[in-house]
């Protein structure tokens, strides 16, 4: 079934790099929940009306916020699409991500008061009927609940969109919560036990839960949250290919919304290649970055010394006075200045998100190791950077 809307509706359906693609896939997802939540909606409101059960109706309720997040993730995707304006010259990609928190909170209010509304039904519970018709209305939800989890999942992985896996997240719940409404039909049907307020509770805390790792899920992209360590990996991979390039550091990505991402890198080359070809390397480097990742690049060129033995062997002494403070701390851009009476040694420390050093202290620390530990007359001059050695 999701293979064949897919044909039907979209064009040019593998180019999911395409934003224009990439949009009518979430366009088509967003009318496809809509139509199946109102459907859905609709038959357990009915059923929760003639049989008096609370669970029944808090979950067609639930259905109905579907139902909304829907239309909400629809216009989101439509908004996304839109090119970039004077006002937005990095384009309107992260609309995605601010429709998937709406989503998400719509769900968490909805949790809530399905919530307070059954805690109502246990202190004061009311008597309810048995209508066989609530049972197949069940059942029917429980399949087409699955089916929108597996076509709304398959959808998510295909344009790799946060919201549309949390939407097939929350169907998924909205499995679990069906499912335990109508085990509760069957307890009253077969031990007649009212668990309908006991089971909206537990209806409710399903709700509250998807509503929280969907907030978690599309609140991190919008805050900046680090890269994809595999698309981070594969970009240092690429820019090494190229022999002139003999080191890359302080990879930064910024994520404007799925598909506009703009990176930024330094690449270390030797300081004795001709600057005009490092520049055209650079310029082809970025362009390749533009067609493989779909990423706009700008790289900054570190000139190293590679031809003199004593700065290598420096380098080497820095580097494993460093590592003997902490394996995980690194160096880059090393340079050597001469002095008449000292040498500087000039380099940038890398110090990796979560350790919880002073920077102050492990400056101060590796400068007087390498003025006590280095044969000569040596000075640190250290630059700290903040962030993850890939």
């Amino acid at each position: 079934m999701t293979n064949l809307l897919i044909s039907l509706f979209i064009k040019n359906k593998d180019r999911v790099e395409d934003s224009n693609v990439r949009n009518a896939y979430g366009k088509m997802a967003g009318i496809v929940g809509i139509m199946c939540n109102l459907f859905l909606f609709a038959g357990k409101f009915f059923a929760g009306v003639i049989t008096g059960a609370i669970s029944i109706t808090a979950d067609a309720f639930n259905n109905l916020s579907d139902a909304a997040s829907s239309i909400i993730t629809l216009v989101g995707f439509d908004m996304a699409g839109k090119p970039a304006d004077k006002d937005h010259p990095f384009g309107h990609g992260r609309m995605e991500y601010v429709s998937g928190l709406v989503v998400s909170l719509l769900i968490l209010m909805m949790g809530v008061e399905l919530f307070k509304s059954s805690v109502g039904k246990v202190l004061h519970p009311e008597v309810i009927s048995e209508q066989w018709i609530s049972y197949m209305i069940l059942v029917v939800s429980i399949f087409v609940k699955f089916w929108m989890y597996m076509f709304n999942r398959s959808i998510g992985w295909k344009i790799h969109s946060e919201t549309m896996k949390a939407t097939a997240s929350d169907s998924l719940n909205d499995c679990v919560s069906t499912a335990a409404v109508f085990g509760g039909m069957l307890i009253f049907h077969y031990f007649h036990l009212n668990v309908d307020g006991v089971v909206g509770i537990v209806v409710a805390c399903f709700v509250l839960w998807g509503g929280y790792e969907s907030v978690r899920d599309t609140l991190n992209p919008l805050l900046g949250e680090s890269p994809d360590p595999e698309l981070v990996t594969k970009i240092k991979e690429m820019v090494l290919r190229h022999e002139m390039v003999i080191g890359v550091h302080d990879i930064v990505v910024h994520d404007y919304g799925p598909g506009r991402r703009i990176v930024s890198l330094h690449a270390e080359v030797p300081a004795t290649e001709n600057i005009m070809e490092v520049h055209d390397v650079m310029d082809h480097i970025e362009m390749r970055l533009m067609e493989e990742y779909h990423c706009e690049a700008t790289i900054h060129m570190d000139p190293v010394v590679t031809n003199d033995e004593e700065v290598t062997e420096t380098k080497k002494e820095v580097q494993d006075l460093v590592k003997g403070y902490d394996p995980d701390l690194s160096i880059h851009d090393f340079r050597m200045v001469k002095g008449a009476t000292h040498t500087n040694v000039i380099f940038d420390l890398l110090i990796p998100y979560g350790k919880k050093y002073q920077q102050e202290k492990v400056v101060e620390d590796i400068k007087k190791k390498v003025k006590e530990e280095m044969p000569g007359n040596h000075y640190a001059v250290i630059r700290v950077d903040r962030g993850e050695q890939y």
